[in-house]
Parts: structure tokens; sequence; C-alpha cells
């Protein structure tokens, strides 16, 4: 996924499947429906409907095995949450202009340092990854 592409809104229970998603790595209709539908007293199509507006949404994507899809995120839970932080702040082009990259790095100066440490270590990564 374009990592400067906006975030398409979830509703509850898409973001309920999508959570599920990224605990068990992928399912088919039938497996989310036990995990989520069962207990909530959801159909099994109501579930697969889910699952199919996550994949329009491009938030997964679905491989036919047999004769069920069996669906698996796009990216991971943290991937899809920085993002949605990134284009709740407007973009990227925002992040630098509205100073929140700078109130970022100030929040996390209040971390530990081996947190600082872990930031320094993947910003290095990311530059090497560019060259």
């Amino acid at each position: 996924m374009d990592k400067a592409r906006s975030m398409p809104r979830l509703g509850e229970l898409e973001a309920q499947v999508l959570e599920h998603l990224w605990r068990v790595g992928e399912a088919d209709v039938q497996a989310a429906h036990a995990a989520l539908g069962v207990p909530r007293g959801i159909t099994l199509n109501t579930v697969g409907s889910a699952l199919e507006r996550l994949h329009k949404k491009e938030l997964v994507v679905r491989e036919k095995i047999s004769h069920a899809y069996r669906y698996r995120p796009v990216m991971d839970r943290a991937s899809f949450m920085a993002q949605a932080m990134v284009n709740a702040a407007g973009g990227l082009k925002a992040l630098g202009e509205q100073g929140l990259l700078t109130a970022f790095i100030d929040v996390i100066t209040d971390a530990s340092e081996e947190t600082l440490d872990e930031l320094e270590r993947l910003v290095r990564m990311k530059k090497a990854q560019r060259q």
C-alpha cells in the first residue's frame, strides 16, 4: 500500500475483523465468524460482508482456497496505526510544516534511553535503505 495514501474509515465490525486478522494472521469467513460473529450473535454473512469491505478498501488481500477465500491484512497493526496518525495530522508534509514532528520528538525524548536508542537505530536503518 502506498505510504502517502489516505486510510479509509472503518466501521466497528470492520475494525474488529481487522484486529482479529492481525492476531491470527489469516482467516476465512467461517473462522472469523466463529471468533467474532458467534459470540456477538452476528450472522456469517455479516462477517463475510465486513471482510469483503476490507478487501475493497485494500486493507486485506484474499486468496481462494478450494471453495472459500482466506483473508490476510496487507500491513501490520503498527504500520496501519502509524499511517492513520500521519493522516490525522494532515499528511507527511503537514508533520514538518505544523511542527508536529518536532512535538513528537519532544515527547519521545521523555522516553527511556532504550527507546531513544531504538529510534536512532531505526532512523539509521531507513536512511541506509534509501541509498
